[in-house]
């Protein structure tokens, strides 16, 4: 018996064996932004050596072939390099450093060979970071002033910002603060400064009020940030400053803790600069055969 033929099914595509529909092709992307515009958006970034010098450090890498990479590299470091040297103007003008007090123009070879060692290792300004306190005694005219706008200088330099004054006019400036009752909005912009150097401390005798204050700002800054002070009286003379025992005793505690301290015991250069200067008359005068004058 002849059985019935099967019937036959037909099977759909399957997903995978889909036939794909080709895909159309597309247009290499361009730049959007206007070129024209390039010169304004620099200048709204605030970004001024961008803004200057894009146009010929594009030329030297078109001409020497670098990367977009390269190219903004280059741009880059220009404009850190401006900034950080803008920066140090800045700080320099803020520092209310002495002109012409350098550390190139510093006669080093007056001090000792320990001292000279010690300000190499000052000049480095890790000091700093550790809030430590510079204290520098000595006769007038021994170059404390010099030394201490030296080494500020040279922290200046590094980045570093750097309050000068005299402890003369700082304490004026503390008292009348404290009479406008803004003291505290005093003390909190000095605290911005990582160095705050104080010369000629006991050089003029001051009040009782007037210390008061120094001793607020010398707390203030305990631990804080550094101070950078020097001064003609020894610690066993400090008492002639803050007029009291136990004031002159947490003063000094406070600054000899975490402090370098250097003793200069020199000849006044002032005395030196005349004596050179007379020797040669002296000299003349006491030349054989010299006519009297």
């Amino acid at each position: 018996m002849n059985r019935p033929p099967r019937p036959t099914t037909t099977k759909s595509a399957s997903p995978a064996r889909a036939s794909k529909k080709p895909v159309a092709s597309t247009p290499s992307s361009r730049p959007t932004t206007d070129i024209e515009k390039l010169s304004e958006q620099l200048k709204a970034l605030r970004l001024p050596i961008f803004r200057e010098q894009h146009p010929l450090v594009a030329q030297q890498a078109a001409r020497e072939g670098w990367t977009h990479l390269q190219f903004l590299a280059e741009l880059t470091s220009k404009e850190c390099q401006a900034r950080h040297q803008n920066r140090i103007e800045r700080l320099m003008r803020n520092s209310n450093l002495l002109a012409g007090k350098t550390w190139e123009q510093f006669r080093w070879s007056r001090l000792p060979l320990q001292v000279r060692q010690q300000f190499e290792t000052l000049r480095s300004g890790g000091f700093l970071d550790r809030q430590d306190n510079l204290l520098i005694f000595g006769r007038p005219g021994s170059g404390k002033t010099n030394l201490l706008c030296a080494l500020g200088d040279q922290l200046v330099r590094q980045g570093r910002s750097v309050c000068f004054t005299t402890c003369q006019l700082l304490v004026q400036e503390l008292l009348r603060a404290k009479r406008d009752l803004r003291l505290e909005r005093l003390l909190k912009t000095l605290r911005k400064y990582e160095a705050l150097i104080i010369d000629d401390l006991g050089y003029v005798q001051q009040s009782r009020e007037e210390m008061e204050v120094l001793f607020t700002l010398l707390a203030e800054r305990y631990e804080r940030g550094s101070v950078l002070l020097s001064s003609n009286l020894p610690f066993s003379k400090w008492e002639q400053i803050f007029k009291d025992p136990m004031t002159t005793a947490a003063a000094i505690d406070r600054l000899i803790h975490h402090s370098v301290i250097i003793e200069l015991n020199l000849q006044s250069y002032r005395l030196e600069e005349a004596q050179q200067k007379n020797a040669p008359a002296a000299a003349q005068e006491s030349t054989p055969g010299s006519e009297p004058s």
